[in-house]
């Protein structure tokens, strides 16, 4: 498994100009939604679930980030894959929600938990892996605040997604005590323009500020 990390990320970096945006999100209605929807008897959905629901949204609206670039052209995907990084003993595996666009949130935790938990006990299928036209890494759960990561090819980008802080924000003139996540937004220059990936990033935002946005 090492080796084929190390293969497939070494030809990454070396075949695809990277660059990064990185954008600061107010979690504190996605915090209000996930408590209200988790109240639900047998609901259970993570930040992260919301995460790839955002991401799966944006690229409808951004079908330029939602790419590969195919020898001297772009392939622009007419479906949306969401591949959603696992760490596991061995390193690391990324399963693949189909269709991620036409799924509700529940039915993405769902998904997400089943995956991962194939993954964990190796008993995840290739075919499970495959098709991912965008991915998804977070390292929240551990403390990280923000970090960048390899764009998983043939993927046009990657979302590195941070932990969600406790911090002083100003808001209305105001200081007051608020909840804020950083996520970083790395980009294939073949195929992703800066001004594309910032604009991707501020839909993102938007989906994840106003949650209900997403249950429409």
């Amino acid at each position: 498994m090492r080796k084929a990390i190390a293969k497939s990320l070494g030809n990454s970096k070396f075949s695809a100009p990277h660059f990064y945006l990185n954008i600061e999100v107010d979690m504190e209605n996605a915090m209000a939604s996930r408590k209200m929807i988790n109240a639900i008897p047998d609901t259970k959905v993570s930040f992260n679930d919301m995460v790839v629901k955002a991401c799966a949204m944006a690229l409808k609206k951004h079908p330029q980030v939602n790419t590969s670039w195919s020898d001297n052209a772009t392939l622009y995907h007419s479906h949306i894959h969401v591949g959603v990084a696992v760490a596991v003993d061995e390193g690391l595996v990324v399963p693949v929600v189909k269709h991620t666009d036409a799924l509700s949130l529940t039915q993405i935790g769902a998904t997400v938990k089943d995956l991962a938990g194939k993954a964990r006990n190796k008993k995840i299928s290739p075919a499970e892996m495959q098709g991912s036209t965008f991915t998804v890494s977070n390292l929240g759960m551990f403390g990280i605040e923000s970090f960048t990561s390899i764009i998983n090819q043939p993927n046009s980008a990657i979302l590195s997604v941070g932990a969600i802080v406790e911090k002083p924000v100003v808001k209305d003139g105001q200081i007051v005590v608020g909840n804020t996540m950083k996520v970083t937004l790395a980009c294939d220059h073949r195929t992703v323009d800066g001004a594309v990936g910032a604009q991707f990033l501020q839909t993102l935002k938007t989906y994840l500020e106003n949650p209900v946005t997403m249950l429409a």
